[in-house]
């Protein structure tokens, strides 16, 4: 990992930056019982706010206090609080801190490329198929709790065992 510019003190704000090969090493980024979402999760989630031209507005911290002017549509509806943590090059540049926000997801597109997330200043979209990236590069991890099968978890947090009935 590493933290934008180098600097230890965007991590407080922004938190870390990884390449994607920690983000699917062996040893888990995530902690116990969380796992960094593959795209099918990332697109669940979009599904839900609404679909890709609604979702990043929703998941972008509100206002201007860290993103740059005019960050188009943001409400922070869902809870997510993005923030543009601009993300690190593969040749180890780092760019658009204020202006992006990306987010490894654990899916692998290719021997070189991962599929990644991207919210943006002046979009309310969240740009998502297609938008792959070297593995080297450094972007955002967020990770998401793991749920047992056959269960449901209710808007309050309340996890309820399902059952099948009938055939």
């Amino acid at each position: 990992y590493c933290e934008y510019d180098n600097d230890i003190n965007n991590v407080a704000t922004y938190g870390r930056l990884y390449n994607w090969y920690s983000v699917n090493d062996s040893r888990n980024i995530a902690p116990a019982g969380w796992h960094v979402p593959s795209d099918a999760e990332w697109q669940t989630l979009v599904d839900y706010l609404g679909g890709n031209t609604i979702a990043g507005g929703k998941m972008k911290e509100a206002g201007t206090a860290h993103w740059i002017s005019p960050n188009t549509g943001a409400t922070n509806e869902s809870g997510f609080s993005g923030l543009p943590s601009g993300y690190r090059e593969k040749s180890g540049n780092y760019l658009h801190v204020g202006n992006y926000a990306d987010f490894w997801s654990s899916t692998e597109f290719s021997g070189y490329l991962a599929r990644n997330h991207l919210l943006a200043y002046n979009s309310s979209e969240i740009y998502a198929n297609g938008n792959d990236y070297y593995k080297q590069g450094g972007f955002s991890v967020r990770c998401v709790k793991d749920v047992e099968e056959n269960t449901v978890t209710d808007i309050d947090g309340n996890i309820y065992q399902t059952v099948t009935i009938g055939t």
